[in-house]
């Protein structure tokens, strides 16, 4: 790392952070990168999709538009790259990139395992995949009381119940993503049925159905699967020149990561498999030790999940909510460029 710089994770944002209030994110923040916008907007009007610059420039936010994964993805991949290309590199050295679900796609991108443009195709092309996959869906659960402790037993109460109801007839339900504080099932209507209706108590929000999201991390991925290995081959893949954490917790270094490996995970694995984002930050973290961070928009709602996952190993002393408040306070660890104060501390 170079002198008086401050060392930096990086984490790309997934689904769910296109919101509202993020409505005209790339005409604020991004109007100068004339280049990406014209690129991403290209390889949408060639698949005949409202391109990049209208969706983000429309006068008016719908749920139900703005969350499919067709719209969602490609908004989420333009703002959180170009969020990435506005890093004071002078600043900072970018020690490692990792990302959630969707995110991990862009991390491919930021750490140059593929090129701008192959990371925005392969965006848009698994969104839209991901829109016509398996019916089904996601829920969101919480964990962690009100000052972000986990409930001892929840967890694992959580995951014998869903194991007892996935193997039921005609029921199919898998852990999707592990957020730390928070666990996402995804499953079919009636797997998603009976964990709502049968579900311990649990502390804080009540269990949340996401919009417009399919059994993603799950074998019900399948044929999505399928899809994205017969369009995505190796070659699109080149080794990366940051390291890039997955949803594992595994690393991927720069000049000891193979193309075919990583179009396996990318278009395999992570796509079956549950998400780890909780060890994908952890092990970050104690890896490269990092000094700072920072989380790319468009919105911060990671951010909770980042200082949960933090908090589970006492990262820097941190046992609570109250305790990462304190250090935000004191001496910000995590910069969320989706929030002007702290995106000031973050861009050129």
């Amino acid at each position: 790392m170079a002198e008086g710089k401050l060392s930096a994770l990086v984490v790309c944002p997934g689904r769910g952070t296109y919101n509202k209030a993020e409505l005209g994110y790339l005409r604020r923040h991004h109007a100068d990168k004339r280049e990406l916008l014209r690129t991403a907007d290209r390889i949408r009007a060639e698949r005949g999709e409202p391109t990049v610059s209208d969706l983000d420039g429309a006068d008016r936010y719908s749920v139900g538009t703005y969350s499919r994964g067709d719209v969602a993805s490609p908004l989420i991949f333009t703002a959180a790259y170009a969020d990435f290309l506005d890093i004071d590199r002078s600043r900072f050295d970018i020690a490692a990139v990792t990302g959630n679900s969707m995110g991990w796609y862009i991390a491919l991108a930021c750490a140059g395992a593929v090129d701008m443009e192959r990371g925005f195709a392969i965006v848009d092309a698994m969104g839209d995949n991901s829109q016509a996959g398996a019916p089904g869906g996601q829920v969101l659960v919480s964990l962690v009381d009100e000052d972000w402790r986990e409930v001892p037993g929840l967890r694992a109460s959580l995951g014998a119940l869903a194991e007892e109801i996935g193997g039921r007839p005609d029921h199919a339900l898998f852990l999707s993503i592990d957020l730390a504080g928070m666990l996402v099932f995804a499953g079919n209507e009636a797997g998603l049925a009976a964990l709502l209706a049968e579900r311990p108590d649990m502390p804080g929000r009540e269990p949340l159905r996401l919009a417009n999201h399919g059994p993603f991390h799950s074998r019900l991925m399948q044929e999505s699967s399928n899809r994205a290995l017969a369009r995505f081959t190796p070659e699109w893949f080149d080794t990366p020149e940051i390291p890039m954490v997955d949803g594992r917790g595994h690393i991927w270094r720069p000049f000891a990561s193979k193309a075919e490996d990583l179009a396996a995970y990318t278009f395999a694995t992570q796509i079956l498999e549950t998400y780890d984002f909780a060890r994908a930050i952890q092990v970050a973290v104690r890896e490269h030790a990092p000094d700072r961070i920072i989380l790319l928009g468009p919105g911060d709602t990671l951010g909770g999940a980042i200082a949960q996952a933090l908090i589970g190993i006492q990262w820097l002393g941190l046992r609570s909510k109250s305790d990462f408040q304190d250090l935000q306070v004191s001496r910000p660890f995590l910069l969320s460029m989706g929030r002007e104060e702290q995106r000031a501390s973050v861009v050129l």
